[in-house]
């Protein structure tokens, strides 16, 4: 059949195409507007993270600077795709659903179906400035024209699942993503315990050795020489504690960890001339009695955990806080509010589109059909 053959075909043949066409289009119609559930849908935004600047280097627990900076430099931040991952995890999609019970929603007993059920109805994206967009499919029953309230209250819950979801993750991004800070904090938790016991022996020892030999000070001279090695010895302590926090971020080839240990060496040698006596401190220390030097010993050992302890406290609440500024904190752009219109079905498109496909359904039985009639006659005329 040649192209004038076909609408001459479909021209003779309008009303068996037409009219069922017109017919399904209105019947499709009908369905979709006052039968088909009515699906609802509100969207959030989320700002990207915010990346923290850096706050310094080796030397942190002496200086001004964070223990967690220390390691690598610091943490940074979690980006767009790492939150969106965590918004499509098993975990966010549990805590919607106990958050709003959505296991009796969805009709099932058990809270890991409804969550599968919820992830599949969850779309999200990342535009390329990195905002975060998500929404919520959720449906009406049939008939949804016949009861009000009930669109009404999916309408609010399309709105709560979507601002759900950014709770959950901010719950998640709060108690699962950890900071070096985080860890540097909880290292010196530990060190600082230790060293308040020993802080705490070592006055007690003290007291208990003056109240016993009736001795109260030393020589100014012995002093000062004892302030000068406790402050060495207290620095020994504090590198030692940071090559202990070190050593499981970075790998001994490390530059940082080996001007650490460099550092560290040179202040052990410095302090065993103190304990060999090659030096004014123990020049000093040897002209004095020996209940003398068993005071100066004591002194000495009370001033270095004084010091280490100080510092590691000092060192202690800056972690706190840096800790805090690790985690990444969720922005809103625009939260999710109660969409006036359903976003399926589409009665007018669908209606449309599906118009078409029938049309030309008829259209291609009708043409196939006159086809095998013009080729059967032409046989019998052959």
């Amino acid at each position: 059949m040649n192209y004038h053959q076909i609408i001459n075909v479909l021209v003779f043949n309008k009303s068996k195409i037409f009219l069922p066409t017109v017919i399904s289009v209105v019947f499709i119609f009908l369905v979709l507007n006052f039968i088909f559930p009515l699906t609802y849908n509100a969207e959030v935004s989320i700002l990207p993270p915010e990346k923290n600047s850096e706050m310094g280097g080796l030397g942190a627990l002496l200086g001004a600077d964070g223990f967690s900076n220390m390691v690598t430099g610091g943490m940074g931040n979690a980006n767009s795709q790492l939150f969106m991952e965590i918004i499509k995890s098993r975990n966010a999609s549990l805590y919607v659903v106990e958050k709003f019970k959505l296991d009796k929603f969805y009709d099932v007993k058990n809270k890991i179906i409804a969550a599968k059920k919820l992830s599949g109805n969850l779309s999200i994206e990342v535009t390329k400035e990195g905002i975060i967009k998500l929404n919520v499919d959720v449906k009406t029953g049939f008939f949804p024209f016949l009861y009000k309230e009930e669109v009404e209250s999916v309408r609010k819950l399309a709105a709560s699942l979507s601002n759900g979801f950014v709770e959950a993750l901010d719950k998640i991004n709060q108690s699962k993503l950890s900071s070096k800070a985080k860890r540097a904090r909880q290292y010196i938790e530990t060190q600082l315990t230790s060293t308040k016991v020993k802080l705490d022996s070592v006055e007690q020892e003290l007291t208990n050795f003056q109240k016993k030999n009736k001795t109260i000070a030393l020589p100014e001279q012995l002093t000062a020489a004892l302030e000068t090695a406790a402050k060495l010895k207290a620095e020994i302590v504090t590198t030692e504690i940071q090559l202990g926090l070190m050593q499981y971020n970075a790998k001994e080839d490390n530059r940082a960890y080996v001007a650490l240990k460099n550092k560290l060496d040179e202040l052990s040698i410095q302090y065993s001339k103190i304990e060999s006596g090659n030096n004014d401190f123990l020049l000093a220390f040897e002209n004095v009695p020996d209940l003398g030097r068993l005071l100066a010993r004591l002194m000495r050992d009370v001033r270095i955990q004084n010091e280490v302890y100080l510092l590691l406290q000092q060192q202690y609440y800056k972690e706190k806080i840096q800790e805090n500024r690790d985690i990444p904190t969720i922005e809103v752009l625009d939260e999710a509010i109660p969409p006036l219109k359903a976003s399926a079905p589409r009665p007018v498109f669908s209606s449309l589109l599906s118009g078409l496909f029938i049309f030309f359904i008829l259209a291609l039985i009708i043409v196939v059909k006159e086809k095998g009639i013009m080729e059967l006659k032409s046989k019998k005329e052959n």
